[in-house]
């Protein structure tokens, strides 16, 4: 049986069904479900912001 992966934060997202249609495509074109695209999308603004640094600090974003 699939269950989250470990250290995954699982959470209720809502989202406007247009929005929804529009990553379901996205993310079948970049061959990854829409949970993760969702999840490299919010990444891709999170390093473009300056708020994710790569692996150098492993425990940047992570709450105390």
């Amino acid at each position: 049986m699939k269950g989250k992966p470990e250290g995954k934060k699982a959470f209720l997202l809502r989202l406007d069904p247009r929005l929804y249609r529009v990553l379901e495509k996205w993310a079948q074109d970049e061959l990854r479900s829409v949970n993760a695209q969702i999840e490299y999308l919010l990444k891709e603004a999170a390093r473009r912001a300056g708020r994710w640094k790569d692996e150098a600090n492993p425990e940047e974003g992570r709450e105390p």
